[in-house]
């Protein structure tokens, strides 16, 4: 266990940084010390960098991803398919989808996936506001790609029934990936392969996927 330092400085530092994911003391205690042995600019362009993420970066009113204006540039490209909405849970997934360079469509971020033992239910998700999309847009079709897991089958299903009566075809990705992986975790080419092989989502119930 890392004991206090001399320095308080070095303490608070230390402190902040250990509560990023992933990050325990004794790495935040390098990160540390390695910014005391860079230039003094290299730690301010950090810093500057950060606040003004943080500062300039909101979310897209369209489709909830990170963006620096009301719109995202995904939802502003005219040469995006503007019928065509991926359904994804968080902002790492469209990342994640977009190096595949399969999805030539928009997005919808969620937020999150329903998980009553984590408190999170549908009203807690942006699952309304993409009902309103379809409802209001020219969409024709709905990709669901959230991660394999009992929690991204469950608010798969959700939004299914929730988008029943309407007008729009619901697919999925093709059962390319591993049962309970991330999507963040899955390679370019098994990724890309799923959302060019998706499949309609009711055909789930009848075993022809």
């Amino acid at each position: 266990m890392i004991q206090s330092f001399n320095s308080t400085l070095l303490e608070n530092t230390v402190s902040e940084l250990s509560k990023l994911p992933g990050i325990g003391r004794k790495t935040a205690l390098r990160l540390a010390l390695h910014l005391l042995r860079r230039e003094e600019n290299e730690a301010v362009s950090l810093g500057e960098s950060i606040i003004n993420m943080r500062k300039n970066i909101c979310y897209c009113s369209r489709c909830h991803n990170i963006s620096e204006k009301e719109v995202c540039p995904i939802c502003n490209d005219s040469r995006r398919d503007s019928s065509l909405i991926c359904v994804v849970e968080n902002v790492k997934d469209v990342i994640t989808i977009e190096s595949t360079h399969q999805h030539f469509g928009l997005y919808h971020v969620l937020g999150g996936v329903i998980s009553p033992l984590d408190g999170i239910s549908p009203s807690d998700l942006e699952i309304e506001s993409l009902v309103e999309r379809v409802e209001n847009e020219d969409i024709k079709e709905v990709i669901l790609a959230l991660s394999p897991t009992i929690e991204g089958d469950t608010t798969n299903y959700y939004i299914f029934r929730k988008l029943s009566g309407l007008p729009v075809k619901v697919t999925m990705l093709a059962r390319g990936l591993s049962i309970g992986n991330e999507l963040e975790y899955t390679d370019e080419l098994t990724l890309g392969k799923s959302i060019q092989n998706r499949v309609l989502f009711s055909d789930t119930f009848s075993g022809k996927s």
